[in-house]
């Protein structure tokens, strides 16, 4: 990735241009035979300036945020760039992610988008590589693509079902993070925040849910291990647990979903944005506090006791 979006030179620490109503530019070239596009919506430079300034403060704020293009990703990246982050979005769909981008650019906020699968070394690689050509450092990673298997019972899964959701949901997350701890440990100021979406699967299965409900397990292993050895370089991971945030994935559950009993019965679900702000709380702590573990759900969703 040389470049995210038009005309940019390296980020500064200089002061932000005043923002403007956007158009769309997209640029392609040809990277192991496939297309990566990049668009940016401000129609000012993304952050101006001379290249290779030193930054000495964090004037510029960058979060990177996977699974972008729709939902909670989707809505956390705006409500990111609303706080002052310019917000790249990651996802494998172009569509997904060009609506997000459009969104923001009403606002004239500064979100650019990068086509990369999360589950693939070679393309996670890629995005950070850029990420830190483009602007230098990196303050916020928002580990949020995931995916689900069909509910079906445990001994009817196949193998490709189980590892497509492991390879999104947990290596995924693993491999993004190992980028980012690679960026923040070196750069000036060291340090930064990684933030883990976890899910109410986190603590407790729904039926017929191993693969998700076992990735999600596994991602707070991952977020306290991150928490671990982030430690000396002042890098801080925390996760939030999400309990029925209103999404393309938990549209079933307004005509009812399998609870534990056996039973089918519809669930209260919560707006998205309640979200995005938790998100954002978390991310505007300093680096020497830390939200490790916040849980935001629907108040009446069957999760305390026993349903």
């Amino acid at each position: 990735m040389a470049r995210l979006g038009s005309g940019v030179n390296s980020p500064t620490a200089s002061p932000r241009l005043p923002r403007t109503s956007a158009s769309v530019d997209i640029h392609a070239h040809a990277t192991g035979g496939l297309i990566r596009i990049r668009f940016m919506a401000p129609t000012q430079p993304l952050m101006p300036g001379p290249p290779h300034q030193p930054h000495d403060n964090r004037l510029v704020r960058v979060a990177v945020v996977t699974g972008g293009g729709s939902g909670i990703g989707r809505a956390a990246a705006i409500a990111l760039a609303r706080e002052g982050y310019d917000v790249v979005v990651v996802g494998r769909r172009l569509d997904r992610l060009q609506e997000t981008v459009a969104l923001g650019a009403r606002e004239g906020l500064r979100l650019a988008a990068e086509l990369a699968d999360v589950s693939d070394p070679v393309a996670v690689q890629s995005l950070f590589a850029g990420v830190k050509a483009q602007f230098g450092r990196l303050d916020l990673l928002f580990n949020n693509a995931g995916t689900s298997a069909r509910a079906v019972p445990m001994e009817e899964l196949s193998y490709k079902q189980w590892n497509r959701v492991v390879q999104t949901n947990l290596t995924g997350a693993f491999l993004c993070t190992q980028q980012a701890i690679k960026l923040m440990k070196t750069q000036d100021p060291r340090g930064g925040r990684i933030i883990n979406n976890g899910s109410i699967s986190a603590h407790s299965p729904r039926p017929n849910s191993a693969p998700y409900t076992a990735t999600k397990h596994g991602m707070t292993g991952l977020t306290k291990s991150t928490s671990l050895d982030g430690r000396p370089y002042d890098i801080a991971c925390g996760q939030i647990d999400i309990g029925n945030a209103a999404t393309d994935m938990t549209e079933p559950m307004k005509g009812g979903v399998m609870q534990a009993s056996g039973a089918v019965e519809a669930e209260p679900r919560i707006d998205v944005e309640h979200v995005a702000r938790a998100v954002v709380f978390m991310a505007s702590l300093p680096l020497d506090a830390n939200v490790q573990f916040m849980t935001v759900m629907a108040t009446k969703m069957p999760f305390i006791g026993r349903g």
